[in-house]
């Protein structure tokens, strides 16, 4: 696999760029945008170095520290599709240590192969596209075209201008409403996913491998008559899989895994501190840090593709760190974690850049949910600036859950249009202050009545 094919293309924007990227949907936070810029940078870079310093080139590992609802999730989000590399989020709180029941650590590394998997797969589809739609057609023609002579098996047409002709009313799509039957297969072991949250990833690949060559197990074909204009996407997707090297897109996808791969350690500050007593719900804390230590140190995890190495895996992670604090963690982990950025609180003013400037704003949201009843939906700027001081007052009266308030209180705000939007007559709304106020200052004077509504 060569240099070009390992990094996604997003590792070749400049750290500038990649911060510019990120300023179109998420308000602030120049200093998480910073680092992970570089961190995603940095994965380039350590490519154009000599073969013998690159194995010791490690990543910056980063924790993002912040309250929730601050953009740390969605920076980590934002990044993966910039990157198009092969990204899992995992919570720190869901692993256990090992000899207690649920996922286990080396499960994130799997699921992020799986992910490298499915990336480079899809990379291959887009490559095979065109060769796989021409084999499509013609099969659909033998199928369709009137054939010539009798004596001929279904769908031998041995007539070239028939068959032309039917492959031009194919294209045109003259030909769709038509029924065809074609084969199709399924997998009879779907039933081997219900055990995958339960650790036991790898038990319908040992099933398919042990069973994989005996008849009657496996993958079954079954014929089915369909319409010509569903079965194109159907026979597509057959001959891009007979023209795909799976075995090539493993071995790219595992090297993808090691090499570019990021993983989202959230809730991290959920598994700080240590036991003094060994016993009760927290028992296993320190336990899945001591676990976690050698797969972000280095390690090979054992998944269903073959052996994957950890060492160059970019790992980010966040946490509120309300009670615990970053040093809580034990010292081998924070060592393996050179990088931390304090994400900052957010007040009225930052809620009103995040209520306009962003590309997915959620004024824009509503908007555009609005059309779709034929109603122009607009906010005034007062209107803008009295959700976002509600939003900052009853963050500092009650749990403050940053951005997040904005969801609630525009909720509570819109309900009445979102009910009846689609009876309303008059087909312009615009949203003011006043309206803003009238509808949200009792929930906000009857303290505890806003504590379960805002």
């Amino acid at each position: 696999m060569t240099q070009d094919r390992l990094l996604p293309s997003g590792a070749t924007f400049t750290p500038r760029e990649i911060v510019s990227e990120l300023d179109r949907f998420i308000v602030g936070q120049h200093k998480a945008k910073r680092a992970v810029a570089i961190a995603l940078r940095n994965r380039w870079r350590r490519q154009q170095v000599p073969a013998d310093l690159r194995d010791e080139i490690v990543p910056k590992n980063i924790i993002l520290i912040g309250p929730t609802g601050v953009g740390k999730t969605e920076i980590a989000r934002r990044l993966a599709k910039l990157a198009q590399a092969p990204f899992v989020k995992v919570e720190a709180s869901k692993f256990t240590e090992v000899g207690y029941v649920g996922r286990d650590v080396d499960s994130m590394i799997r699921d992020l192969t799986e992910v490298a998997v499915s990336l480079v797969r899809e990379e291959e589809e887009q490559r095979v596209q065109a060769r796989a739609k021409e084999h499509a057609e013609d099969r659909l023609v033998s199928l369709l075209a009137p054939r010539r002579s009798t004596g001929y098996e279904e769908g031998a047409a041995d007539d070239p201008a028939a068959r032309e002709a039917t492959l031009a009313a194919l294209r045109r799509g003259d030909l769709d409403k038509k029924t065809v039957e074609i084969e199709v297969q399924e997998d009879s072991f779907a039933f081997t996913k219900v055990f995958s949250n339960a650790g036991m990833e790898e038990m319908g690949i040992d099933i398919k491998a042990i069973m994989g060559n005996v008849p009657g197990f496996g993958k079954k074909s079954k014929r089915r008559k369909v319409k010509v204009g569903d079965a194109m996407p159907l026979l597509v997707r057959q001959e891009a899989e007979k023209l795909i090297d799976m075995d090539r897109v493993v071995r790219d996808a595992v090297l993808r895994a090691e090499q570019s791969g990021i993983v989202f350690l959230d809730e991290i500050d959920k598994i700080a501190g240590r036991e003094s007593k060994g016993h009760g719900p927290d028992v296993s804390r320190e336990g899945v840090q001591r676990d976690l230590l050698p797969v972000i140190e280095g390690s090979t995890v054992t998944t269903k593709h073959g052996p994957v190495r950890t060492d160059h895996i970019l790992f980010i992670a966040a946490g509120a760190f309300h009670v615990a604090k970053p040093s809580d963690l034990i010292p081998e982990l924070q060592g393996r974690f050179p990088i931390r950025v304090e994400l900052d609180t957010l007040g009225s003013d930052d809620f009103v850049r995040i209520l306009t400037e962003p590309q997915n704003a959620l004024t824009k949201q509503y908007a555009a949910l609005m059309r779709t009843e034929g109603l122009d939906l607009s906010f005034t700027e007062d209107a803008i600036r009295a959700i976002a001081d509600i939003a900052a007052r009853v963050n500092g009266r009650a749990q403050n859950i940053g951005a997040r308030r904005l969801h609630t209180v525009l909720e509570a705000l819109l309900d009445d249009l979102s009910f009846t939007a689609p009876e309303r007559m008059d087909r312009e709304v615009v949203v003011d202050a006043a309206t803003v106020n009238q509808k949200l200052q009792p929930l906000l004077e009857d303290e505890d009545l806003s504590k379960y509504i805002l």
